[in-house]
């Protein structure tokens, strides 16, 4: 084996027999481009090669697969050769793009956002009527929510069943729950009643006008007045929710789900709590998910103190179904991956009296 080292001259040498062999190449078939401005990108593509790979380097071995970014360059699409890996070749007179206009180089949306982000534009194109202030909006849905006895013991998943709300489209009338198995509750009367604190919650007592409408304590008309633009309407949302236990991110997220699941926001209110909902840290995808009735969808979920909660959507319309709290670790209602919650919502519309069904 002759292991004589090459000279510096060989590589000059070489170099030159390349872009001498320029001339002698088929231009290639790209449009926008002129025969001399081609013959410029070929001998600046040859030459940065000569100096990325020299003559008698070993090859490097391949090592993890990097992503690619590509750049397009306007107007003309640009072709190139390359030698041991991509050599992008900026011309001169190309129009630079900043880093946010270029595929890679602003930060890439989450799964997770990237479906809430359908799922509002599903939300915006709903189309119905506005609901008067003096009529009640009704949801029917199908709920089981985990519970243990006062006395303490197991912890127990009842069966599924029915749930009738009615509530006052402005907040001046009393409403009414119905649950099946349990007797009627009025909620928010002038006397002892009871005060929802959310989709599934155990009536307390309350009384109406205790306080003023918030996004704990909604009415409809409440809920049509909300900002429409997602920061604007995250910020009142976490200002609102400020001191009631859990971490901030986790607290916002639970609000925006209660008022998904038992209030029926307008179309540009819904897409704006989805928007909203996107700029929660911690956020991600369920890709399978059932609702209380068993309706397979995909979920938007966030897990917090060893539990995780799960918004599911229809896979074709991206309508709400339900929700789900799963175990995310063991505790004493299970292992993880109990179920302790689940909704199906079956119904939503607008009637003139607390009780009437639609």
């Amino acid at each position: 084996m002759n292991a004589t080292p090459r000279h510096t001259t060989d590589h000059r040498s070489e170099e030159n027999e390349r872009l001498a062999l320029t001339g002698l190449l088929p231009p290639p078939p790209v449009p926008g481009l002129t025969p001399d401005r081609e013959l410029l990108l070929k001998q600046a593509l040859l030459a940065e090669a000569a100096r990325t790979v020299p003559s008698g380097t070993p090859a490097r071995r391949a090592g993890r697969p990097r992503r690619q970014l590509l750049r397009i360059l306007a107007p003309a699409v640009v072709c190139a050769l390359t030698v041991g890996g991509v050599v992008v070749v900026n011309l001169p007179d190309a129009p630079r793009r900043s880093p946010s206009a270029v595929v890679g180089g602003a930060p890439r949306a989450t799964e997770a956002t990237r479906l809430l982000g359908r799922i509002a534009l599903a939300a915006a194109a709903e189309q119905r009527t506005a609901v008067r202030a003096d009529r009640f909006v009704y949801i029917e849905s199908k709920v089981a929510y985990a519970a243990q006895s006062a006395g303490g013991g197991p912890v127990t998943m009842p069966p599924v069943h029915t749930r009738q709300v009615w509530l006052s489209a402005d907040g001046s009338r009393p409403g009414l729950l119905r649950e099946e198995g349990r007797p009627d509750t009025r909620l928010g009367t002038d006397g002892p009643a009871g005060t929802l604190d959310g989709p599934g919650a155990t009536p307390r007592p309350g009384t109406l006008h205790s306080s003023g409408p918030s996004v704990s304590n909604p009415t409809h008309t409440y809920v049509a007045s909300l900002p429409t633009d997602p920061d604007a309407l995250l910020k009142l949302i976490r200002d609102e929710t400020r001191g009631q236990g859990q971490d901030p991110d986790q607290r916002a997220f639970g609000a925006i789900g209660d008022l998904l699941a038992e209030t029926w926001a307008p179309p540009e209110v819904g897409a704006a709590l989805y928007r909203a909902a996107a700029k929660i840290p911690g956020v991600t995808v369920i890709r399978a998910a059932d609702d209380a009735t068993g309706r397979e969808g995909v979920a938007v979920a966030r897990t917090a103190q060893g539990q995780q909660t799960q918004w599911v959507f229809d896979r074709s319309t991206y309508a709400f179904l339900g929700e789900r709290t799963v175990l995310a670790e063991a505790d004493d209602a299970g292992p993880a991956g109990t179920v302790v919650g689940t909704s199906a919502v079956l119904t939503r519309s607008a009637v003139d009296h607390a009780g009437e069904a639609p």
